[in-house]
């Protein structure tokens, strides 16, 4: 604030101001009644007491507060307060607001309530008015008497309620209270007292810098809409002497926070006496660049003392004039316990003293973040990294963990980053299935619960500005915002700058424009100046809050017009830094190394030598894998000089001599000189280095060479190959093995087993005594088993026995296997929703038939809360979720042990008791809108600015490998079938889901490049590849689809078919759900109907609208698994089945492409494999099971009118599950806006209807959409 703004600054700089004291210290001497409270106008009163309302005094007791303020002037204050310390909707509610709780909980509904009552509003607008004029007319009264300048601030205190902290320990995403509500509450407050005539504002005792910003948002708010802008003081409280916030923030990281809003004094007060707060005051004396408050308590609280507090004015005053004597104050008063007469002695103390120097307000170069802790990012700091493992695009498994709603888990993933070196992490909640927003929310509350990862700053990534603005409500930091860019104009470009300043947060600005992306060196410097010119000279945005991405591109593509993309980047920066002061600059490294995906070495040379150049030219930050980089220095000569060559355009041939040199670095990484030194080793040493490293080409020979060496075959498998298996379960379960390798290490061990079978039988050898037997199976109904193959594969490296019953076992069988077996635990395996109510079944017999063996459960659908809500209550043995393979030995371990059994089994039921208590209080908490609004809030689409494309033809079309394929008798409509090969679908392969059927967590391809997991993925792949080339070479797997398009109108949440166009016959009718969560102002509540043109909505005849369906399978996978099993090859037999699943998904993409150009929107599409992958192309194929269309039992009605079951053998189970495995079926969508989206929980109105339109009963309803009710049938 320039001085010619307001005179208090001209004061400021000539002296030491002071500030009164406590107010309510004060009125506790008049020891006033409830009546005294009441006065006249609240004499009637029918609420709570109100006594103890200091706020109401101004409306029934001016007399007493001007009194107040009369001897605070008197004793030497420069400034008074006005009493209006908690006179806002929140602070008072306790006193004035009529309304109760829900069940005793106040949350951020009753609290919407509270800033929307209309007689508490206007009553606070009084009560800050009358504050202000009664303080106004003390101080000009004083002023005339005395001659001398004395000033009213607007006293603005924290809120019985904190927006960054959750009041449920239980609940640590939960806030009672929302930014939006403290920003009204504080809105209506100063809107009055600017209004009242104040002549600054004080935020003071601020515990949640959150909160904080609410409120000066607000004042920003209040002083756009008058054109009137006051003085602002900003005081912190630090309420221990762990020198934090209350919610968690250093005093450095509080003064970053909140700078953004331009403050005139900044300062400390309450909590704490004068001597703990003198540290903490040193500090921000320090380093703060604003003027200097302190006004501390009178000690800490002291009851036996006068006024509750140790401090006297004799000992009081002398501390702090010590303060002003070392530098440190601008403005000097006193909080809790103290009195006028403290305020005399203080006066006294400090005057004479000359006041603390500030430094010089000019730019600083310096970019600072904070999130509890402080970041500084100056040129000694150097380069800083970006975490990127928390951004759902990015991740494969955080967003699983997202999509999973298991936010633990995510938050597990933010931990590693922080610990790791992160120095900010990037939080991106971009998935078209979840509410982005609240996603981002949720995330970012459960983060700031933990201090270890809330102490750096948070980068809120988004394409989607309500999902920044969700995610600056909830960070009390300093956050950076990516990104935003002139790609829209300046004017929304301007609106969004204002808005992140006004939150305090830096921003990441893109090198876009209307015209696009910029690409050239020209480009980049033009879009990011004009950027900086509006930013600074119209947006007030500080030189350093602005961080330019510049756009790092893909070098050595064989393009002419990339060579110099590098370049570009490194040119830019440099003339960025030297031209746009203060700015930084940022990028994603990896981008400029993309065209040598999966050569490693290259990649990381290309990534040390362009960081080198970068960092040189002034790059600040980036997204890099710091734990991949290579040191420049240390990179082979002319590896360095060939890179170089590409990175800085050096030479025309520099792409194809790095091509070629990549060449041989891969031939050197995939064919390393071979090692037969361990074959000089004993053969006890050569079968454990087989075992490890997954070796079978001299497994007979050392098996023999074993079993030569002992007395009978057996002790070979006892000795030697348990040894080898016990060290690969170590490795695994260090997390120093990969699924892959383990895969393998078991074939290894089954063909040594074999090999010496033959001398077992011949002996009459028992076997070798397994540590376990376990009954593992796929329940009745489902035929998905990849996972329960892998878990089996990684019990028996650990000398578990396994009996796999394969799929669609009944309980029966089960149950009966695991008595004549005598097995030591069952475990339970599905993929569909319908098989978690088989699991429950299963244990329902186990406990009818007195079973007391441990049920384990495993599963893509299942989860630890559903096990212990839905499962284990139905069996009073022990009953356990376990993840994924690598956490299955270690439950087994402590089932099947006596001694870890007992502790292991108790500690799960108390955990799943937790879980079920939980579940219930979200139950109890989860409010549903009733069908009726929810319908009422469907997605809006004019229909009559849209005409439905209308697909080529009507009627199925049969795609296969195979050359003649029958064709159904019942085929209405005959078509030629069309012939595909398998090479067609090998391009719509989206790899990164086959890696994680392996637990390697990563997308494709940049896995490869992944530091700990990147040589095994490379290693998985290359042999999927392999054998890939066998299977479409020797037609070992055959390919079969159909789809089809029919006419089709919406009726409420219903699509009806109709046989022909006249639409005179309905055909068939697929029912949908709809959402019924609460969603926030502008959100819908979306059903698949939506997308399709309704029967009636003003159209007479209706829209001409098309619905299509699709099914395609995968045959053979099961007949090549099977050999090689027998071949004792689990490693390929997995591999097979997950190839099988790839090709089938693949499959349904190219499908999808083939409806989208016979729907003719498609024809002219030119999506990249990466677009396909990303879903950028228009409408959406949603599968009847997953989260928009959760009921399975569609999928009958779907293969009805498709003839899938004759035209290409695909059969349906029981509970809908397809046979074979490897197959997909879904809808097509067409229209533009039509969307992905989880229909989530649904309350029983809408079952009740879905029953009706589906003409089922409600319990069988209910049965099949048990995980979606939000209610207890």
């Amino acid at each position: 604030m320039a001085s010619e703004l307001y005179p208090l600054e001209t004061v400021l700089r000539e002296r030491i101001v002071v500030l009164d004291g406590a107010m309510g210290t004060m009125i506790q001497r008049y020891k006033l009644s409830e009546q005294d409270y009441r006065g006249e106008r609240f004499r009637d009163w029918k609420g709570k007491d109100l006594k103890g309302s200091l706020e109401l005094l101004q409306l029934t007791q001016a007399q007493v507060i001007e009194e107040i303020h009369t001897k605070y002037l008197e004793a030497g204050a420069d400034i008074i307060e006005t009493n209006t310390f908690s006179a806002t909707t929140i602070g008072l509610h306790d006193f004035l607001f009529r309304g109760e709780s829900a069940k005793g909980r106040k949350d951020w509904r009753f609290f919407q309530r509270v800033v929307n009552d209309v007689d508490l509003r206007a009553l606070v607008r009084e009560m800050n008015i009358a504050a202000a004029k009664i303080a106004r007319h003390a101080a000009n009264r004083f002023e005339e008497e005395t001659k001398s300048r004395r000033f009213v601030a607007g006293s603005i205190g924290p809120l019985p309620v904190t927006a960054s902290i959750s009041p449920d320990v239980n609940d640590p995403s939960f806030r009672a209270v929302t930014f939006d509500q403290l920003r009204q509450t504080y809105f209506d407050q100063v809107t009055a007292l600017v209004e009242g005539d104040v002549d600054l504002l004080l935020v003071e005792t601020i515990f949640d810098t959150l909160n904080a910003k609410a409120a000066l948002f607000a004042i920003a708010e209040v002083f756009e809409k008058t054109e009137k802008q006051l003085p602002l003081i900003i005081s912190g409280t630090v309420t221990d002497r762990s020198g934090r916030t209350l919610s968690g923030q250093t005093v450095e990281a509080f003064l970053i926070s909140i700078a953004h809003a331009r403050p005139i004094v900044v300062g400390l007060n309450c909590s704490l006496g004068p001597d703990e707060m003198e540290p903490y005051i040193e500090e921000l004396a320090r380093i703060s660049p604003y003027y200097m408050s302190a006004y501390p308590n009178a000690g800490l609280p002291d009851p036996l003392s006068e006024t509750g507090f140790p401090e006297t004015p004799k000992s009081l005053a002398p501390k702090l004039q010590k303060w002003a004597k070392n530098g440190w104050l601008n403005l000097v008063g006193g909080c809790c316990g103290t009195t006028p007469e403290h305020i005399r002695e203080i006066a006294k103390a400090v005057r004479g003293c000359p006041p603390r120097e500030i430094p010089g307000r000019t730019s600083s170069d310096v970019l600072q973040l904070s999130g509890l802790e402080p970041l500084n990012i100056t040129s000694e700091f150097g380069f800083a990294v970006i975490g990127e493992r928390t951004n759902i695009t990015g991740s494969p498994k955080f967003s699983k963990l997202i999509l999973g709603e298991d936010f633990e888990g995510a938050l597990t993933v933010a931990r590693q980053q922080v610990q790791g070196g992160a120095n900010i992490i990037d939080v991106n909640m971009d998935e078209g299935m979840i509410d982005s927003d609240a996603a981002m929310a949720r995330f970012l509350n459960l983060i700031g619960s933990e201090p270890d990862i809330a102490r750096v700053p948070i980068m809120i990534d988004s394409s989607k500005w309500s999902v920044i603005e969700a995610g600056l409500k909830c960070v009390q930091g300093k956050a950076v915002v990516n990104s935003i860019s002139l790609k829209n104009g300046e004017e929304e470009f301007l609106r969004q700058a204002q808005l992140v300043r006004r939150s305090g947060a830096a921003v990441i600005v893109m090198a876009f424009d209307e015209q696009g992306q910029a690409d050239t060196f020209e480009r980049k410097i033009d879009i990011c100046a004009r950027a900086y010119k509006l930013l600074t000279e119209r947006a007030g945005f500080p030189p350093n809050d602005i961080i330019f991405d510049p756009n790092i591109l893909t070098v050595a593509t064989g393009l002419d017009e990339h060579r110099n993309y590098a370049v570009d980047f490194i040119e830019a920066t440099r003339w960025i830094k030297k031209n746009l002061p203060g700015a930084c600059v940022s990028g994603g490294v990896s981008n400029i190394s993309f065209s040598f995906r999966g050569n490693n070495a290259v990649r990381e040379a290309m990534h040390a030598a362009f960081l080198f150049h970068a960092i040189g030219a002034g790059l600040d930050m980036g997204i890099v894998n710091a734990g991949q980089l290579a040191v420049y220095e240390e990179i082979a000569p002319e590896l360095r000089e060939r890179v170089e060559d590409v990175l800085l355009n050096r030479r025309a041939d520099a792409t194809e001599r790095l091509v070629d040199f990549a060449e041989k670095v891969r031939a050197k990484d995939k064919t390393p000189v071979k090692d037969e030194a361990w074959r000089g080793e004993s053969v006890e040493e050569r079968l454990k280095h087989a075992l490890v490293k997954g070796i079978v080409d001299y497994i007979d020979t050392d098996t023999e060479e074993a079993r030569q060496k002992c007395k009978r075959p057996l002790d070979v498998i006892e000795g030697p190959l348990m040894a080898g298996m016990s060290v690969v379960g170590d490795l695994f379960g260090a997390g120093k093995m990969f699924l892959p390798q383990v895969v393998k290490s078991a074939r290894v061990m089954k063909k040594a087993v074999a090999y010496l079978m033959p001398f077992m039988e011949a002996e009459k050898s028992a076997g070798a005594k397994p540590q376990g037997r376990i009954v593992m199976a796929t329940v009745k109904g489902d035929v998905h088993d990849i996972g329960k193959n892998i878990v089996g594969v990684v019990l028996q490296c650990n000398n578990y026995e396994v009996v796999d019953l394969g799929v669609m076992v009944p309980a029966a069988k089960i149950l009966e296997t695991a008595r004549t077996k005598k097995a030591d635990a069952i475990g339970l395996s599905g993929l569909i929703t319908p098989s978690l109510d088989e699991m429950a079944h299963v244990a329902q017999e186990m406990e009818r038939e007195n079973f007391e063996l441990p049920l384990l459960i495993g599963g893509a659908t299942t989860s630890r809360a559903h096990t212990a809500v839905k499962i284990a209550p139905h069996y009073r043995a022990i009953t356990v979720h376990v993840l994924d393979a690598s956490r299955a030995v270690g439950v087994v371990n402590s089932l099947l042990s006596e001694q870890l059994k007992p502790e292991f089994a108790a500690k799960t039921r108390d955990e799943y008791a937790r879980l079920r208590e939980e579940h219930a209080a979200k139950g109890r908490e989860k409010k549903l809108l009733t069908l009726t609004l929810a319908r009422a809030n469907r997605a809006s689409i004019d229909w009559n600015a849209y005409q439905p494309p209308r697909p080529e033809s009507l009627g199925t079309r049969v795609l296969s490998t195979v050359t003649s394929p029958r064709v159904a008798q019942d085929d209405k409509i005959v078509r030629p079938i069309t012939h595909i090969s398998l090479n067609t679908l090998l391009e719509f392969i989206d790899w990164s889901p086959f890696f994680h059927v392996w637990e390697l967590r990563g997308r494709y391809p940049a896995i490869f490049d992944d530091p700990v997991i990147g040589k095994q993925a490379q290693e998985l792949f290359d042999d999927a590849v392999e054998l890939l080339d066998r299977i479409v070479a020797k037609s070992l797997l055959t390919a079969r689809g159909v789809f089809a398009f029919w006419p089709a109108n919406s009726v409420g949440d219903d699509v009806d078919l109709c046989v022909d166009e006249k639409r005179s016959q309905k055909l068939a009718t697929f029912h949908f759900l709809r959402q019924q969560m609460q969603k926030p102002a502008g959100q819908f509540n979306h059903c698949l109907a939506d997308y399709i043109a309704p029967k009636t909505d003003g159209h007479r005849p209706p829209l001409q609208d098309y619905l299509g369906g699709f099914a395609v399978t995968i045959h053979g996978a099961d007949e090549l698994a099977k050999k090689f099993s027998a071949e004792h090859d689990d490693y390929n037999a997995i591999l097979t089945k997950a190839l099988a699943d790839r090709l089938a998904e693949a499959f349904a993409e190219h499908l999808h492409k083939q409806a989208r150009i016979a729907w003719a929107f498609g024809r002219n599409e030119k999506l990249s494999h990466a677009d396909l992958l990303r879903e950028k192309y228009r409408g959406i194929r949603p599968a009847a099971g997953y989260p928009a269309c959760p009921d399975h039992a569609e999928k009958r009605t779907l293969f009805d009118l498709l003839g899938a079951e004759n035209k290409i053998d695909i059969k349906l189970t029981e509970s809908f599950a397809m046979h074979p495995g490897a197959s997909v079926s879904g809808l097509y969508f067409s229209h533009p806006d039509a969307k992905y989206f989880g229909v989530g929980q649904i309350a029983r109105d809408q079952v009740i209807d879905y029953a009706a339109r589906t003409g089922e009963t409600i319990a069988a309803v209910e049965k099949r959409l048990a995980p979606n009710l939000g209610y207890e049938p």
